[in-house]
């Protein structure tokens, strides 16, 4: 994990060492508290309840994120409502597009200097937002950009549904070609391990899918919360009474080969974290994603098709395949068009239900942590990043099956 950096003084207590170790999370925002504490918010600043609601009406139900364009609040309240309750969390470093407009990547920076990267696809019938739950990961999966970087701190709730706000402004602006101006579905597969920032992650779901003007209004179903396999917050999660998909990071079927390509599988293994994903599975009636990248020679033998076909067989389960999108300078690389059909072959005739991911952004580093490692290099921040988390098109630049 990447500390902040540590300066002693003298005399030093093991409390001041902790705080400065400790990274520094941004200012408290509207869409950190649920309306009762939006409201008590405005009352400590002086002004009416009903302050909360149109602020959130503006924020949630129009996607305005400038507290100066919310012209029918009086303009001698717009500055203390903005510091205290709408300050910026997000600066935009770069925007991006390709596929006609249909994939559009955003690079910020937060209020500390780290950056996080967000995703928006758009289909015939849908627009979808990746968005990052961690600034870097601590999982350190080898073949992945942002796992290569580590972790720099967990996002705030308000970070987390902030790119979402943005997002959805961007997706009702009609920019998004070919695509219905309304983003209706979220994966939480962009920058971070989801469940390692648990309790931000399931109160940003809650504040998304709460009926706007408190929350967004999006649907559970159509939200994706993504995991190596972290058994305890799994088993949190299924007590939640949440009908979001549960995607879990597999890529490879076998113990051995998953310790190394995601190493906390040294902690749980692979039965333990398939029998807690088939348990979420039966609590809510939701098909777990099984997310697994190709990796040529590594991962795609015939073989392993077949142990992954045992394991899920009339199980609850579905198998993303993904083709790896490698980053400059890594020894990975993306499975050969033949294994892949093979391999698919091979899960179909056991009975599980796969498909191969659709590849978006390779053109504007889509996987996820490819554009944040470019840019920090390229600022002299980061020297030698390999890519992350995984440095495949579908984390960060493509849409998990639903």
């Amino acid at each position: 994990m990447t500390m902040l950096p540590v300066i002693p003084t003298s005399p030093d207590t093991p409390d001041a060492v902790a705080t400065r170790r400790r990274p520094a999370m941004p200012p408290r925002h509207l869409a950190d508290l649920d309306l009762a504490g939006r409201r008590a918010a405005a009352a400590e600043l002086g002004e009416p309840a009903f302050r909360a609601a149109q602020l959130s009406q503006h924020y949630f139900g129009r996607f305005e994120r400038d507290v100066e364009r919310m012209t029918d609040l009086p303009a001698k309240t717009r500055d203390a409502l903005g510091e205290r309750l709408m300050p910026r969390l997000l600066t935009s470093v770069k925007e991006l597009s390709c596929d006609d407009g249909a994939t559009r990547k955003s690079l910020w920076r937060l209020h500390d200097g780290a950056m996080v990267e967000s995703v928006l696809m758009g289909y015939p019938d849908r627009i979808t937002a990746c968005v990052s739950s961690q600034a870097g990961c601590g999982m350190a999966c080898p073949f992945c950009a942002t796992g290569q970087a580590g972790l720099t701190r967990n996002l705030s709730v308000a970070e987390i549904v902030d790119q979402v706000v943005h997002l959805a402004g961007v997706a009702a602006s009609g920019a998004v070609t070919g695509s219905p101006p309304r983003l209706s579905r979220i994966v939480f597969m962009g920058m971070g391990e989801p469940l390692a920032n648990y309790p931000r992650v399931i109160e940003a779901v809650r504040r998304l899918t709460t009926p706007a003007p408190e929350g967004l209004g999006l649907s559970q179903r159509h939200i994706t919360v993504s995991t190596v396999g972290l058994v305890p917050a799994m088993r949190r999660l299924i007590a939640e009474d949440l009908s979001v998909t549960l995607a879990l990071s597999l890529h490879a079927p076998d113990d051995d080969l998953r310790d190394e390509l995601v190493p906390v599988n040294q902690r749980w293994k692979v039965d333990e974290v398939l029998d807690v994903a088939f348990e979420y599975a039966a609590r809510t009636g939701r098909r777990v994603s099984i997310e697994y990248a190709l990796i040529r020679d590594v991962n795609d033998q015939p073989w392993r098709a077949d142990l992954l076909g045992r394991r899920l067989a009339g199980k609850l389960a579905h198998v993303n395949l993904i083709p790896l999108n490698p980053t400059p300078g890594s020894r990975w690389d993306a499975s050969p068009k033949p294994a892949e059909r093979e391999f698919v072959r091979r899960l179909r005739a056991a009975g599980v239900a796969t498909t191969v991911r659709d590849t978006r952004g390779r053109e504007i580093d889509g996987a996820c942590g490819q554009l944040a490692a470019s840019e920090l290099t390229d600022v002299g921040a980061v020297g030698g990043a390999d890519g992350g988390r995984p440095a495949v098109p579908g984390a960060g630049a493509a849409e998990v099956a639903q």
